[in-house]
């Protein structure tokens, strides 16, 4: 997203590393110049990189380093360029001459994503009457100023149940945009699909993790934000994909054909509570929010009951305000960093690990919790105890005030006979 004043990605690392990574991030052209490079927390130096590169990044395993968001970016000596919300007001001021007004001036938009040749603008803005008389003008005006060839708007979403945007296309013949996280290509409309930036942390765990030779079942599939990953990168064997949605459906298809995994899964278009699977899977992702928990029976069935398997259970949890910071900046915004340190230690029986330093006490009960309720579940499910171990939880990044997106890592596993 770009914003006159918003925070910016940057990799930060050992000062003692700075100067590899910045020969490095300037060879593969997603250094920032716009900004300095600054120091934060820990003693480490972060190098700003490109928002609209994002996707291409990759961290580097040869140099320790992680994603973080500076707040305040300190501009470079080269930044002499005129920001592109500063030129945007330029030329519609130019188009409205006299009618300029400060009213006018508030309404411009100061944020918007880029996808290719087309910027998605936010619901907010160009609602004043004086922005009708200008017709097509405006969106020619508004699309040159930000290098745009098609133009759209997002409005709210809508409130059926998918998560389907409301998005009105301004310019242009259709909404089909490609993106690029990770290496991984996405398609989707953007006046159909929705596309979150700010999950691209989790989708660089997942692809992190090790599932060669696993069976996964993403019962909220959506485009392929999270089956795409353990596909590409994680190696699955093979993924179950289940998606209501037909427009995400079909942009699914799409990118499994793009990205050459079409072969190694299967998309089951329906709900994904009548999901006609048992048995199958070793590893299980559940990406709804705020909650997952009405996939948390399907999930239970899916898994391999005589070996079990691994849920990553999605989740919004609200958590009190803290008199002081508990979480080092790392991976993405304040809120949302410092995950690292948050696995637990799970006892014997399932039963309650002890919480690390950095693990906040409501993200700790909603693990516990949720790791009772799977295991009972499994329990009533195939008549025998199972065991629930909390392996990790990650926060992904702050949804509201007090909310943050959690994943729960849990580990499910038959209880042996005594």
């Amino acid at each position: 997203m770009e914003a006159a004043d918003a925070s910016v990605p940057a990799l930060a690392t050992e000062p003692r590393f700075a100067q590899r990574l910045r020969q490095r991030l300037e060879a593969e052209r997603l250094l920032d110049r716009r900004y300095r490079l600054q120091e934060v927390p820990g003693g480490r130096v972060a190098l700003p990189v490109l928002e609209e590169e994002l996707g291409r990044l990759r961290l580097p395993r040869e140099l320790p380093c992680g994603l973080v968001r500076l707040q305040e970016p300190a501009p470079s000596r080269a930044a002499r360029r005129r920001p592109p919300a500063r030129e945007l007001r330029d030329q519609l001021r130019r188009l409205l001459g006299e009618s300029w007004s400060e009213e006018l001036e508030r309404d411009v938009p100061r944020a918007w994503q880029r996808h290719g040749d087309l910027v998605l603008l936010s619901e907010d803005g160009f609602g004043a009457a004086p922005w009708e008389k200008l017709g097509p003008a405006l969106w020619e005006t508004v699309a040159s100023a930000l290098g745009a060839r098609r133009l759209a708007r997002r409005g709210r979403v809508l409130p059926d149940g998918m998560r389907s945007p409301s998005v009105t296309l301004l310019l242009g013949r259709d909404g089909w945009v490609e993106r690029v996280d990770n290496g991984i290509r996405y398609t989707f409309d953007v006046t159909k699909c929705m596309f979150s930036p700010g999950n691209i942390t989790e989708k660089l765990r997942v692809a992190s993790l090790p599932c060669s030779g696993e069976v996964l079942v993403d019962l909220y599939a959506g485009i392929g934000y999270f089956t795409l990953p353990y596909l590409v990168h994680a190696a699955a064997a093979f993924a179950h994909a289940c998606e209501w949605n037909d427009h995400a459906v079909e942009a699914l298809r799409r990118n499994l054909v793009l990205n050459g995994v079409q072969d190694r899964c299967r998309v089951h278009h329906g709900d994904s509570r009548q999901l006609e699977l048992c048995d199958v899977a070793d590893r299980v992702n559940l990406g709804l929010l705020p909650s997952s928990e009405e996939g948390w029976p399907v999930a239970c069935r899916v898994l391999k009951k005589a070996t079990g398997g691994v849920l990553h259970i999605h989740h919004n949890v609200e958590t009190l305000p803290a008199p002081a910071p508990v979480l080092r900046a790392e991976r993405g915004s304040p809120e949302a960093a410092g995950s690292d340190g948050e696995a637990q230690h799970p006892t014997e029986d399932g039963g309650k690990a002890t919480r690390r330093a950095g693990t906040r006490p409501e993200w700790q009960r909603w693990a516990e919790a949720t790791a009772a309720r799977i295991r009972g579940l499994l329990a009533e499910l195939h008549g025998r105890p199972w065991r629930t171990s909390i392996l990790h939880v990650e926060a992904v990044k702050s949804y509201a005030p007090h909310v943050h997106h959690l994943v729960l890592d849990l580990e499910c596993r038959p209880a042996l006979p005594a």
